[in-house]
């Protein structure tokens, strides 16, 4: 009955100053809001990587040049010429790496492609007709690179969908046409669909070619600056990983596995990093927004002392009539949490509408494939904090008011 009667003591309270209480609760709108973004885009975002990784196949390792970063100096040694091409013919002996399938050298850079008086900046990736497999990506027009063009350094490239619409005039076919990279003219064999952003890869504006052309012709190097490797099964990962490591390591000449100039990485590893810094950005952002709370918290205490202060006459009036301290405290501590709870709730309701329309501005106009992610923990963690915001906040102003002496309350004017 106490509480009862206290929930609509504090409900009147609230209603008889509604614009107050409105502009009261807009911190926590505010705070509320930015929190349930950045959860809600965060696990969008970590989702839209984790997919497209596991895309890749299960089956798959990566070898990167280089010491495995661990800042942003380190970051810079993955761009070293330590993978040759011996490491990519003894990688291939079974003696060596007895589960290895199929393997793909990687080279890649930034160019500039012409035909005519036409430019586009783009991405060169040299690869071999494994990354159509791998990435799920087909030419709508022309065909793949062949083995023998491989071999033979062969001047042909698939071209986006982008780098199509730049060079070339609406509705003129590019098949078989030719365009130029670095005074190299190159024969267009192949026009990749539309497939927008893949992980951190824009096919659609990039040049597919073999790559023997893109170190012979185009970067004029001898290394590589990724090797894609598909093992037979995913029991023999770990195996293959051992394998590799050792061959690497014999042609390199290291016998401290930690002076390695390269490492090794899985899918599984992969995602397992990629979680770790999509969940530790998220949780970054989310503390940053939530100061915003603290903010809102502190417009609420200096409200409610305004309103102890407003209301003296209705205090002194309840205590005289028989009202204890303790229900004048409960009034004004309610009075705070219920105005941060309806900032809460609205600032969820705010949040997911907001998440919604971004992932499908995402999805529908920039071509990512980014799923709605609506966070049931989040909608806990909205509902808990603010409510715990108004109980931190509200405390002070609710003492104030229960320890006025009624005499003193009903002479003030």
């Amino acid at each position: 009955m106490f509480v009862k009667y206290s929930l609509k003591t504090a409900s009147k309270g609230l209603q008889t100053n509604r614009s107050r209480s409105l502009l009261t609760i807009l911190g926590i709108v505010i705070g509320i809001t930015a929190i349930m973004l950045v959860i809600s885009l965060g696990r969008g975002a970590q989702d839209l990587i984790l997919n497209q990784i596991q895309s890749i196949g299960s089956k798959t390792i990566v070898v990167v040049p280089g010491r495995h970063p661990t800042g942003i100096s380190d970051s810079l040694s993955t761009f070293t010429d330590s993978i040759k091409n011996k490491d990519v013919e003894d990688l291939k002996k079974k003696s060596n790496v007895p589960h290895l399938t199929r393997i793909m050298p990687i080279v890649f850079g930034p160019v500039v492609a012409t035909k005519g008086n036409k430019i586009n900046q783009t991405t060169v990736f040299g690869v071999n007709n494994f990354f159509a497999e791998i990435y799920n990506i087909y030419p709508e027009d022309g065909r793949l690179f062949m083995d023998e063009e491989v071999v033979s350094k062969s001047a042909v490239v698939i071209i986006g969908s982008k780098v199509k619409d730049e060079l070339f005039e609406p509705g003129e076919v590019a098949l078989g046409q030719k365009i130029r990279v670095k005074n190299q003219t190159l024969r267009i064999v192949g026009v990749l669909p539309n497939k927008g952003q893949f992980s951190f890869i824009s096919f659609d504006n990039s040049l597919i070619m073999p790559y023997t052309t893109a170190q012979q012709y185009i970067f004029g190097i001898k290394y590589f600056n990724r090797l894609v490797i598909e093992t037979d099964t995913e029991a023999n990962i770990a195996a293959t990983v051992a394998d590799i490591e050792t061959t690497l390591r014999n042609n390199h000449n290291i016998t401290d596995p930690d002076k390695d100039d390269f490492f090794v990485e899985t899918q599984a590893q992969a995602m397992e990093m990629v979680s770790t810094i999509t969940n530790a950005l998220t949780l970054f952002l989310a503390a940053v927004a939530a100061i915003s709370l603290v903010v809102g918290g502190v417009g609420i205490m200096n409200i409610m002392l305004v309103s102890v202060t407003e209301r003296t006459r209705e205090i002194g009036l309840r205590k005289a009539v028989g009202a204890t301290n303790r229900s004048i405290l409960t009034q004004f501590l309610l009075e705070s949490v219920m105005l941060t709870s309806i900032g809460g709730v609205v600032g969820i309701v705010l949040g997911t509408g907001l998440s919604f329309v971004i992932s499908l501005i995402l999805s529908k106009f920039v071509g990512l494939d980014w799923a709605f992610s609506f966070p049931i923990m989040a909608v806990f963690l909205g509902l808990g904090v603010s409510g715990a915001v108004g109980l931190v906040f509200g405390i002070y102003p609710a003492r104030q008011a229960a320890r006025k002496s009624p005499m003193e309350a009903l002479r003030y004017e």
